[in-house]
Parts: C-alpha cells; structure tokens; sequence
C-alpha cells in the first residue's frame, strides 16, 4: 500500500472557488468603469484569460504580460482603449476578496494537517493568492506556500517541482502527491517532476492526452480513500 507523506495543493477551483470570485471581481471592475458586464463579453474575456495563462504556463509569456493585456486586448475587441495594467490592478483588489470554499475543503484541509506535510502550489499573484488564503482560514494548516511568481517559474515547470522539492524538508519523491483541478498544470507539471498525481475533476472533463493521472476524484472527500489506500493506482473513485 502506498504511504504519502507530503500533499501538494493547487488552490484555484481546488480549494477555494475561483469562478464565483472571478465573477464578483469583473462586476465589481466593469461598474467601477460604467462598462456593461454583459454574458458575451464576461465569456470572452474569460478565453482571452485562459489563452494568456495558458501560453504563461508553456513558457511563452510571462507573468507580467498576462496580467497587463488581458484587460486591454478585451476593451480593445470592444472599442475602448485602457490601461490594462491599471485595470488589473483594480481587478486584483476585487479579486482578492474572493475567498470561497470549494465543498469539502475546509473539513479536508483541517484533517489532513494533523496528519500529513501539506504545502501550496499555485500560479498567479502572490500577494492575490496569499490574502485569498489567509481569508479562507485555510493558511495556518499548510507549511509553505509556494507561487509562481516568488518561484520565477511556473507549473507545469520541471523547475518549479525542482524549486519546491528543494525547499520541503526530508523530501521523498515517492512519499508526494499533488492535487489539482488544472490537468496542464497539476496533473502534467506533477506527472514530469516524477511524482503521483490526483486529479480532481468534478465535471468528469475528457482526458485527451497520452498523460494518466495516477487518481481521479469528483469530491474532495474522495482523497481519503487514496490516502487510506482503499484506491487502486490509476483509478476513478466513486
């Protein structure tokens, strides 16, 4: 049976929900600027967003670029010229407030940390990442926080798994699972770093690569049962 010792947590739609806190945060931004928020253009800046943080995590862009465009190539498709760094920055104060509890969460986390080593594992802002997590009452129960920005790299990075195993304690890769909703930047970065990987997919999305994650989960409760070693390797807990 296998023995885990140290977790690796994402936070973003796996600990805290991410799209109710995105969503108050463009309401917030778009009335502070008298633009209307309507569906069409929330879900098209939400593309323009994913594709930025998706070339963030291929390496293509950096941090900085992905934060000060995104809101300026969306006013821009929409004929309104902005600052897109002054915009984000807004936003992030917004953002910030956001710190809802993914079902489960709370109760898991709390558990957990009488148990077993728990770090974070996350791309984004560090400062928006940092008070979202301290709000959540989630922080205390973790022994370090680890953020791309801070890193100078980013999941799915193989330097950023090297960055982190560097600075856990009596580290042993095969002791380490990483938990995440992100299959390109938790379930690959984890599964290059050589360490196992769960899954959490609650909407059961496809998985159309040639990457197997070591376990799948809908809930977040179903962890104790890869913890307690009552799931096979490469399975799908019901």
């Amino acid at each position: 049976m296998k023995k885990y010792k140290t977790l690796l947590f994402d936070i973003d739609d796996t600990l805290l929900d991410f799209g109710e806190a995105e969503r108050l945060a463009l309401r917030l931004l778009f009335e502070e600027h008298s633009f209307p928020l309507t569906p069409e253009i929330e879900e098209r800046y939400k593309k323009i967003n994913q594709g930025l943080w998706r070339s963030f995590e291929e390496g293509k862009l950096n941090r900085d670029e992905v934060v000060n465009t995104r809101f300026s190539i969306l006013f821009k498709e929409y004929g309104k010229e902005v600052d897109g760094a002054v915009l984000d920055r807004n936003y992030r104060t917004y953002l910030e407030q956001g710190h809802q509890l993914i079902s489960g969460a709370y109760e898991l986390i709390t558990d957990l940390h009488n148990h077993y080593d728990l770090y974070i594992v996350t791309n984004g802002v560090s400062k928006t990442q940092d008070k979202r997590l301290r709000d959540s009452g989630l922080y205390p129960f973790f022994k370090d926080i680890f953020v791309s920005e801070d890193t100078g790299y980013q999941k799915p990075m193989k330097e950023f798994f090297d960055y982190v195993f560097a600075r856990i304690s009596n580290f042993d890769v095969e002791q380490t699972l990483i938990i995440g909703d992100s299959f390109s930047a938790d379930i690959k970065g984890g599964h290059q770093a050589g360490i196992d990987t769960c899954w959490f997919n609650p909407e059961m999305k496809p998985n159309h690569t040639d990457i197997i994650p070591t376990y799948q989960i809908q809930k977040l409760e179903e962890l104790y049962r890869i913890l307690s070693g009552k799931e096979n390797r490469v399975g799908i807990c019901n």
